[in-house]
């Protein structure tokens, strides 16, 4: 079991540690001290957890541009012209590409696919009918992304092109960087195609300048049909110097955190759509999930595809590639294979036996190709890419967030029966659904322990208040059972307070080491032109990146992680719960709907606010979303944009502690429910009762705290009918809360958890026999801290690092201002006070005698 925290009457129990500071903290002279708010009793004579050397990783999934356009270091975008618009509809493949003249050159440029093509998986290439009987260039010009194609001075850049011609003298190409200007950026390169089959051609272009706007032009002389594909510029200085290699910035901050295993591809991508691997017959599928087999070999036999997030993956970023990048930075691979069902919102399943025995024999011949012999098949492949040697490989995942507990209960123990039948030593990781708690993930937990599965996959982003509320989430989890891994975690935004809330959790982890074995926040990469989902860890755009608060405490957190936890008892203080206070609200998303007899009594039956909307106007309401259009029709308060979302309007203010909310709700049209809120404070604070949430597929209450949302209760499987009407009641009393839909108790929570805003953990480091004790002080006020380390003999100075600040401050591209600061500190003895400043994170790394 966790080393319990022992409270005070008003402190909660064994407060754990783990955010980060920014500014450099005052250090406070030891001893002498006023009394303490807190205090930590640590017991290193008692055996802790272990600490596992995964315990803290990274999830790198293909959102947010994170591969193409990011740590894949591919300069060209949409190379292959394989690209598509999520909706097909006036596709011409030329995504990033515009024709391009010089000298009074002409021609004309469109995508093909035909016979012609460089090969099965990679069919359009671009043609160029060239006219310049009297000199002069045609061809294209590529903007890469961003801003265009970064370049650095002095840097060497390799092109390459495959290409053919129907020219009897062959075809001249000129290879050109140049600015929006016109202005040269390199030396031009020229090349001679000669032949109407596909030739591989290839030379260095050396920048003259640093740019992050460049272009690439490819302009050819003569006439006649020209025909390319795969057209490429990648700098010479990749991440270990490799061939196709990775993003040398975006790699080294990945490899600063020093992660214990790389978690890839996914995340969403991995389970969404269709499940068949690329169709040759067709050419494309749209958003296929990822599956590892499309994404090995020579690059240009990859195949490409618009994925989940609405964008087009290259693939020139693979399976070999992922286990290449783990292997550098000396963490352990975790690949997730397709289960064949689709979660991330979507609910299908699979009955076709044979696609499943399919997706089996792939996950058994990834593993072949990650450790096979190089005289094995898929082992050939591996050692023909550069790799003899096998890859490290010791878990894999099966599913991602999947909706459908018992159908994946099902295919999930196939998979693990027929890994662990060739590869024993494997550790198969099942999972949990997409939340921290309701129906779906209570049902996952009862097949995981019947399945006496080795580990579960956890998910969830909730609110800082919601990881400052569940720090002890681990202590009670079954020593017996399976482990856990922490596989996507966040506090949904990017500012310290956020991170501080993560790091508090984080000591909660380490406590639990003996059940959690492993965690990765995310997730890891954003490009801050193509965001799909905030927050992210790492952002950057084409030339330049930076870390958020949330990198710079998760990289003092894994650097600093130890080998053993210290028991520790620790008491202080800690935030009540309040009751639920605050206006009424009215909402939908993308759906039209009707409100009527809006209605607030106290228990005796006083009425605290109504609106029936009877005498035309809607005067007491007023917009915090600002989105829809809201009016008065037929004695009803309606919205009626059918692609607004979420049009959130407040009546009232409610400052009783006790009492209930009616009203009756129509939808009209539209793909989800309605939405009504409570204890509504503003735009981001407030709880609400959605109904058909998720295309009309679960009813939850959500409580949304500074913009960041939790879910705190959920049905699954729920829908709202359309043009019926709803008698909704929300009872408040205090912190607890009962719906009741048509008169029935449809559910109810109490969101009465206490809130810790100092959390604690010590660890021992085997190696220097150092004890590391983090600290985490999430609140506006220092806390002034006794610790008692036992018996052990200490040294007197200690290295001190603290990520400090504004908690509403955040890392941008044009200011950081949350770094860490190390100091060395005096004072340190087996019993010292030491006060740890408001809104920070400290770790204290005390060497022992």
């Amino acid at each position: 079991m966790p080393a319990r925290r022992t409270l005070a009457a008003v402190a909660a129990g064994v407060l754990l540690a783990a955010p980060l500071c920014a500014a450099a903290p005052a250090a406070a002279a030891p001893d002498r001290a006023p009394a303490p708010d807190y205090t930590i009793t640590a017991d290193p004579a008692a055996r802790g957890a272990e600490i596992d050397d995964t315990m803290y990783g990274v999830f790198f999934e293909d959102i947010n541009y994170a591969a193409d356009g990011g740590l894949y270091a591919e300069l060209v975008r949409n190379r292959s012209f394989e690209f598509l618009p999520v909706d097909r509809a006036g596709w011409n493949g030329m995504t990033a590409w515009t024709p391009t003249a010089t000298g009074g050159g002409a021609g004309s440029a469109r995508t093909v696919d035909d016979a012609a093509r460089l090969g099965e998986r990679n069919r359009t290439y671009l043609e160029l009918a060239l006219d310049n009987p009297q000199g002069g260039r045609y061809g294209v010009s590529n903007a890469g992304y961003n801003e265009g194609v970064a370049l650095r001075a002095g840097q060497r850049y390799d092109f390459s092109v495959w290409a053919r011609t129907d020219a009897a003298a062959g075809t001249p190409l000129s290879i050109a960087l140049r600015g929006t200007d016109g202005e040269l950026l390199a030396d031009p390169l020229t090349l001679r195609v000669s032949g109407d089959g596909w030739v591989k051609h290839t030379g260095t272009l050396t920048a003259r300048r640093t740019t992050d706007s460049g272009r690439l032009q490819v302009l050819a002389g003569g006439t006649g049909t020209l025909r390319l594909d795969m057209v490429s510029l990648f700098p010479r200085d990749t991440f270990k110097g490799r061939p196709n290699g990775l993003r040398k910035d975006l790699a080294e901050k990945v490899q600063a955190l020093d992660p214990g295993f790389v978690r890839f591809p996914g995340g969403c991508i991995v389970n969404v759509n269709s499940m068949h691997g690329y169709d040759a017959a067709s050419g494309w599928q749209r958003a296929r999930s990822y599956q590892w087999k499309d994404t090995v070999g020579p690059v240009e036999q990859r195949a490409t595809n618009a994925n989940f997030w609405g964008y087009n993956q290259s693939y020139g970023l693979g399976y070999f590639e992922y286990f290449q990048f783990a292997e550098d930075i000396g963490a352990v691979p975790l690949p997730v294979v397709p289960a064949l069902l689709s979660g991330c919102g979507q609910n299908r399943a699979t009955d076709d036996p044979a696609l499943l025995q399919r997706h089996i024999q792939d996950t058994l011949d990834l593993v072949e190709f990650a450790r096979g012999p190089v005289t094995s098949t898929w082992g050939k492949l591996r050692a023909d890419m550069g790799h003899p040697a096998p890859f490290t490989l010791t878990h894999l995942g099966v599913g991602n967030e999947e909706n459908l507990p018992d159908e994946y209960a099902a295919n999930f123990v196939k998979f693990r029966d027929a890994i662990e039948a060739k590869y024993p030593d494997i550790t198969v990781i099942s999972n949990s659904g997409p939340d921290d708690q309701g129906a779906v993930f209570d049902r996952h937990w009862e097949h995981n322990r019947a399945n006496d599965v080795d580990m579960v996959d956890e998910h969830y982003y909730n609110s800082p208040s919601w990881f400052l509320q569940n720090n002890d989430r681990y202590d009670s989890y079954d020593r017996r059972g399976p482990k856990v891994f922490l596989g996507e975690y966040a506090s949904l935004d990017n500012k310290l307070s956020n991170s501080l809330a993560e790091a508090a959790y984080m000591t909660g982890l380490e406590r639990n080491a003996d059940v959690v074995k492993m965690a990765s926040y995310a997730p890891l990469l954003a490009n801050v032109d193509n965001v799909q989902w905030k927050p992210d860890m790492i952002w950057f755009d084409n030339d330049e990146s930076w870390g958020s608060t949330s990198y710079e405490v998760q990289k003092l957190f894994m650097n600093n992680v130890g080998d053993q936890v210290v028991p520790t008892t620790a008491s202080g203080k800690v935030v009540q719960p309040q009751p639920i206070t605050g206006g009424i609200g009215l909402s939908t998303w993308t759906t039209t709907a009707r409100y009527d007899d809006v209605r607030v009594t106290a228990p005796d039956g006083e009425v605290l606010f109504s609106d029936d909307f009877d005498d035309g106007d809607a005067d007491g309401w007023s917009p915090l979303a600002g989105r829809g259009s809201w009016s008065v029709q037929d004695g009803a308060y309606t919205q009626s944009d059918p692609a607004a979302q979420d049009t959130l309007v407040k009546g009232g203010d409610i400052t009783a502690t006790d009492y209930d909310v009616s009203l009756k709700a129509t939808k009209t049209a539209g793909s989800e429910g309605f939405l009504v809120g409570f204890g509504v404070k503003g735009a981001g604070d407030h709880y609400w009762w959605n109904l058909g949430g998720w295309n009309n597929t679960r009813t939850v209450v959500e409580k949304a705290t500074g913009g960041a949302k939790e879910t705190i209760f959920a049905e699954e499987g729920h829908s709202i009918e359309t043009g019926r009407t709803y008698d909704l009641r929300i009872s408040v009393r205090g912190a607890k809360v009962e719906l009741y839909l048509d008169g029935q108790l449809f559910g109810s929570f109490a969101d009465d958890a206490v809130t810790e805003p100092f959390a604690q953990v010590v660890t021992r480091d085997q190696r220097t026999g150092d004890l590391i004790v983090k600290v985490v002080n999430a609140q506006s006020t220092p806390a002034v801290t006794k610790i008692d380390l036992g018996d052990v003999r200490v040294e007197p100075r200690a290295r001190m690092t603290v990520i400090a600040g504004d908690p509403e401050a955040q890392n941008t591209r044009s200011a950081q201002p949350i770094k860490p600061v190390t100091s060395t500190v005096r004072g340190i003895s087996s019993s010292f006070t030491r006060t740890f400043p408001a809104n920070s994170v400290t770790v204290l790394r005390i060497a022992t005698k």
